[in-house]
């Protein structure tokens, strides 16, 4: 009985050996090619960064990779020495803050009433919504409706037009249709109102999704820079730091964008003007413009995982 036993076990053995040897195989692929696309994902950011904190005469040599051959702060030094940049940031924080805040508001405003069932017209709301992700009337049309509004050269052009976003609607609609009923019915017998139950009892209950759906509008906000370039292109005081940014890149892949970046650093001292290029007022100005919304990403991930998995699927 106890060599039948052996026997028996041996399979079993084999087995475990050959689905471990399986399952360790896989970890170390499964490791190494995260490693590969970590360094592939992250090799251009360290690459300008490097190239931000090279001398910039130095950096046209080229074989600046990942580390600086010559460090120096003179590209920051530059750039924080353009009061337009500052302004332009100003501008950016601004639009970005009251823009997502206002954008996640409204969005789930508009989500919790397209989830009531009593709501007559949901599905006719819900549609004309999506209908607008496929067909929209085309940039002339909306330009002039921008400007037959009055929103040319003001602040309110940045808040307005992208006020609700159908794809964040979709998300916060799904997650707001897998809360459980008996806590809103428990909500309304208590003698809470729409407005109250949404303040008080779904957007507490809905804090991953509106994490998501902020952190979405956050970066479009702060990367915009096309709705300037129409509305606000005048306007130096409405300008944002994209827009600067998106200038800057666009003088120096021409030939009249060198002698335009010439002229802008002309008003230096001739020392600095031989420490400053194109180039590395580029990677300066990508650096400055990136980092402020990737300090914020890490506060939200945790969030951002959850929303996505359990907002985008009904229960």
């Amino acid at each position: 009985m106890k060599a039948k036993a052996a026997e028996a076990e041996k399979p079993k053995r084999r087995y475990k050996i050959k689905a471990s040897i399986s399952d360790r195989t896989f970890d170390i692929c499964n490791t190494i090619f995260l490693i590969c696309l970590m360094i592939i994902t992250l090799y251009p950011f360290a690459n300008v960064l490097a190239v931000s904190l090279n001398n910039a005469q130095d950096s046209l040599k080229g074989g600046i990779y990942l580390w600086p051959r010559m460090w120096t702060l003179d590209n920051y030094e530059y750039v924080f020495k353009e009061a337009t940049i500052f302004h332009a940031a100003y501008i950016s924080v601004l639009r970005t803050i009251i823009g997502t805040v206002l954008t996640v508001f409204c969005s789930a405003m508009v989500a919790y009433t397209i989830t009531r069932q009593d709501y007559v017209l949901r599905k006719f709301i819900t549609m004309a919504f999506i209908l607008t992700m496929y067909f929209n009337g085309g940039l002339i049309p909306t330009y002039l409706l921008i400007r037959d509004l009055g929103m040319i050269g003001s602040f309110q052009v940045y808040i307005w037009p992208g006020l609700i976003g159908v794809f964040n609607l979709i998300i916060i609609r799904s997650f707001i249709e897998n809360l459980p009923d008996s806590i809103l019915e428990a909500g309304r017998i208590d003698g809470a109102g729409d407005f109250v139950t949404f303040t008080r009892i779904v957007l507490p209950l809905t804090t991953p999704v509106l994490a998501t759906v902020a952190l979405f509008s956050g970066v479009f906000q702060w990367n915009s820079w096309f709705d300037v370039f129409l509305y606000n292109s005048s306007h130096i005081k409405l300008s944002t730091l994209q827009y600067e940014l998106q200038k800057i890149l666009q003088n120096s892949n021409t030939t009249s964008g060198q002698s335009s970046i010439e002229g802008m650093i002309s008003g230096a001292s001739g020392a600095q003007q031989n420490r400053i290029t194109p180039l590395s007022v580029r990677a300066t100005m990508t650096i400055v413009a990136s980092v402020p919304i990737i300090m914020v990403y890490p506060f939200l991930q945790k969030y951002f995982v959850k929303g996505m998995m359990v907002g985008g699927v009904k229960g």
